[in-house]
């Protein structure tokens, strides 16, 4: 017994790194999950992973910056779980640059995938919530539905190259604060996790070649200097960069049944990190 046992979550971004730990261990706790990523090959792999594990999993592949995303990926969930009880707004990269080096397409990206893809996820669940709490509350029940905004410590206090990730990552703390106000009559518990330096394949160290992704027939630097990885680690109080699954852990805790009366707050998983 799980305690989040026939609880239905939408991970966004769950195909690779954070999201699929994230993924895995939701569905370690007995719920199903709709798996996204942009490819639908890793995508695949994590279901897969969730059903050799017992759970249960489907896949909606694709941009979650597309506009009907947000109603598809709410309406797997319905129609092939019938319900709808966690949302992680996971998905997301980054594209660095300094505001004078910065054209008006690389700003808008970041606040398409980190803010107004969220939006859409969460506008597109907003029905379907106000039915099953209305049904719920008709029946005498009080049952507590999650939603887990990723932000990042560069959206609290700023990092310089990065005005336009650091923009829409501010901007969805306050999203998570309202939305908290407007859902808190549907028992819906509204939080964000801000990270600090996670260990992933956007911020591998930069070897001879800089590694790139490709997204949506962009190819994307990634990664960090070694010599900034080496001083991240003497400045992390912790002494090092997490780990996806301690990034996942950080979300959970956001939707566990303790943390039902928990709602419009921020939880910085950085290591101690506090810049």
């Amino acid at each position: 017994m799980g305690k989040l046992d026939g609880k239905v979550a939408l991970v966004s971004g769950s195909g690779r790194g954070i999201g699929r730990s994230i993924a895995l261990k939701l569905a370690s706790e007995g719920a199903r999950l709709v798996i996204n990523d942009l490819d639908e090959a890793p995508a695949e792999a994590v279901a897969a992973e969730i059903r050799d594990m017992g759970g249960e999993a489907l896949v909606c592949a694709g941009s979650v910056t597309a506009e009907d995303f947000g109603t598809r990926f709410v309406n797997t969930a319905v129609d092939g779980f019938g319900g709808l009880d966690i949302i992680v707004n996971n998905a997301g990269y980054t594209w660095d640059s300094t505001i004078q080096k910065m054209g008006d397409d690389q700003f808008q990206a970041m606040i398409d995938v980190h803010l107004t893809a969220p939006f859409r996820i969460l506008r597109a669940a907003s029905e379907p919530i106000r039915i099953f709490s209305k049904r719920e509350a008709q029946e005498g029940r009080e049952v507590f539905r999650k939603v887990v905004n990723i932000s990042s410590i560069a959206g609290l206090y700023g990092n310089a190259g990065q005005v336009s990730y650091s923009s829409a990552k501010a901007a969805l703390v306050g999203m998570t604060r309202t939305l908290c106000k407007e859902w808190g009559r549907y028992k819906v518990n509204v939080n964000c996790v801000a990270f600090g330096l996670i260990a992933t394949r956007l911020t591998q160290a930069i070897e001879k070649e800089q590694a790139t992704i490709d997204v949506e027939g962009r190819a994307i630097k990634v990664g960090i200097q070694p010599q900034l990885l080496e001083t991240m680690g003497h400045i992390i109080p912790l002494g090092r960069p997490g780990k996806p699954e301690e990034a996942a852990g950080a979300v959970y805790m956001f939707c566990a049944p303790e943390s039902d009366y928990v709602s419009g707050q921020v939880l910085v998983c950085g290591g101690g990190l506090l810049l």
